[in-house]
């Protein structure tokens, strides 16, 4: 059995695989390691829970958030690296939190509830990583894979690799197949879009070393966080006065709506100088019933609850035409009908930067798109139908693969863990 562990700590979600003995604490030889409630998922979330005065993660840091006890949720904690956020802090229940501490926390949680489920330590960790941390950015790239390390390191990991996550991904798209295949990864997480063009196959997997296996890697900071950004700004935040005007016929400002409809962010909305400046918007709306309504909201902190109404209905246009949302902790209340056409509108930029993301990769790679035989799906957000539908027509010719879309990256590492580490 290997010794160390592969760590996916992913904007929504996170996973941990290990090659595991086949007579030990778990039977299957490759294995992703149970995080919560039986499921190899934790959400990348963590609740800070005043009322109990507890720290909760995943999915019990959710239901403690909707159930409606006083706290902080914080979520898609991995968006921060390489931003100037990740040097500043946070205050929970009148204590500052600095955010590399908020990340140390969530890891080291994800390392524990690993090593109960193996029933050993583990010192040893792949970690996975976007292409690109920062678009364009090379300094800021390189500060979040240093600051991740660093993070790592502080909760008991002595040796920290770093693999790309559509790499790994290959890796357990590799495991699975007989025949030598040009694949490319299209790996769709919370907060990024990465590509890889890979050679794969039984034998080249025998080798140590795959440099020459990867053509060419790719990857643009758009993921599932974004289409839930813009799905928000195009059909829920209108209700709260996004896109109306002062009476001076002045826009009102649009940091309070794109704010809350990031997760990442929705916090700042909630500071008392963002507070005391609404109150002065209210007054001087065209529309001030529509800042009222956010300013109830605001008031409420319910911009995570509403985040999650837009992200469920991201997920549900996902196989429907329509979805309605029940938007009931607004006040006043709203049923509010929303259309796949609508969503597909919204991230129909996004889109457009995801297929220039794959149209170089083919060049760079030096490749024609009928040379690929085959396009791997992961990713949590390669669910989206009109993603995968353009990502295919770009190489119409390549079989079309799904994988665990929550899994196959966490596998991939824990393959990758075993080789670079024994």
């Amino acid at each position: 059995m290997s010794n160390a562990c592969g760590v996916d700590f992913g904007t929504s979600n996170s996973t941990v695989g290990w090659i595991a003995p086949t007579n030990g604490p778990v039977s299957a030889q490759r294995t992703l390691l149970t995080l919560e409630d039986g499921k190899p998922t934790l959400p990348s979330v963590v609740f800070f829970n005043a009322d109990d005065d507890e720290v909760r993660y995943g999915r019990a840091a959710l239901a403690d958030y909707l159930q409606g006890y006083e706290g902080r949720l914080m979520r898609s904690l991995k968006s921060l690296l390489g931003t100037s956020l990740m040097d500043g802090q946070t205050e929970v229940a009148g204590r500052a939190l600095p955010f590399r501490l908020l990340l140390a926390q969530f890891i080291g949680e994800v390392k524990r509830r690993a090593e109960h489920q193996a029933g050993r330590p583990f010192e040893r960790a792949v970690f996975g990583r976007p292409v690109f941390f920062i678009d364009d950015n090379r300094a800021a790239d390189q500060s979040a894979e240093d600051t991740l390390a660093e993070v790592a390191k502080s909760v008991g990991f002595r040796e920290i690799a770093f693999q790309y996550e559509p790499i790994a991904a290959a890796f357990d798209y590799e495991s699975q197949i007989d025949r030598e295949e040009l694949v490319l990864i299209a790996d769709i997480g919370g907060g990024t879009s990465d590509f890889s063009l890979v050679r794969l196959g039984p034998e080249r997997a025998k080798h140590t070393e795959r440099r020459q296996d990867i053509l060419a890697t790719g990857g643009v900071h758009i993921g599932g966080t974004d289409f839930d950004k813009y799905l928000s700004l195009a059909t829920v935040m209108p209700l709260l006065g996004y896109g109306s005007l002062l009476r001076s016929g002045a826009d009102i400002p649009s940091s309070y709506y794109f704010n809350l409809a990031t997760w990442h962010t929705i916090n700042q909305a909630y500071t008392r100088k963002s507070v005391a400046q609404l109150e002065d918007l209210v007054r001087d709306a065209q529309q001030p019933a529509k800042l009222k309504r956010l300013q109830h909201l605001i008031d409420e902190r319910a911009g995570h609850w509403l985040a999650m109404q837009v992200e469920a209905a991201k997920i549900g246009l996902s196989d429907q035409e329509t979805v309605t949302l029940a938007l009931e902790r607004l006040s006043p209340p709203e049923n509010l009908l929303v259309e796949r056409a609508q969503f597909e509108g919204a991230i129909g930029g996004l889109l457009d930067a995801i297929d220039g993301t794959v149209l170089r990769l083919l060049a760079d790679a030096g490749l024609k798109p009928d040379a690929v035989d085959t396009v791997f799906f992961t990713g949590g957000s390669s669910g989206v139908g009109l993603l995968r539908e353009r990502v295919g027509a770009l190489v119409p010719d390549a079989r079309k693969v799904e994988g665990d879309l929550f899994g196959s990256i966490g596998a991939g590492l824990a393959l990758d863990a075993m080789r670079k580490f024994g």
